[in-house]
């Protein structure tokens, strides 16, 4: 597998990953870093993710990574930073990580590859707001919410 490939994998893992939050979210595309044997791609959501919602928002990444076979790497449970670090079945990490202002910002990195041009994500972005990205700036009647959401029976 070459840079590009790495990429292109990486962007069908964040796609998937952000396809399965319901209500969806708003997104933009970060940085792509090359290193001299890998690929990062990241994903900043520039919907707000309250402080009482952002249990539910990582257990809806947490409970899919899980099903689609990745594994669980670490939790960081921490109230001011809480953050997932997994690992997909062909070897990409992917991580999510929850920072200030409720700003979630998803991580995928690729195994080992050989060096090649990278093109930038074919994948619209969401946001459709200013850049340079500021905070979260994106209310969402669901996610934005400053109630918790009732327990499951």
């Amino acid at each position: 597998m070459n840079m590009q490939e790495a990429a292109e994998q990486a962007d069908v893992i964040l796609d998937n990953t952000l396809n399965t939050i319901k209500p969806g979210v708003q997104w933009a595309h970060g940085i792509t870093s090359a290193g001299h044997e890998s690929i990062s791609r990241d994903r900043t959501v520039m919907t707000i993710i309250s402080d009482e919602r952002r249990g539910a928002f990582l257990g809806i990444v947490e409970r899919f990574w899980k099903e689609s076979g990745y594994t669980i790497k670490s939790v960081n449970s921490s109230e001011r930073t809480p953050a997932i670090f997994a690992q997909s079945p062909d070897g990409f990490g992917i991580s999510l990580i929850i920072g200030g202002k409720g700003q979630a910002y998803f991580v995928v990195d690729s195994p080992c590859v050989q060096k090649s041009d990278v093109a930038d994500p074919t994948t619209p972005p969401s946001y459709q707001g200013e850049y340079p990205l500021p905070r979260p700036n994106v209310h969402s009647d669901f996610w934005s919410a400053n109630t918790p959401l009732p327990p499951n029976p």
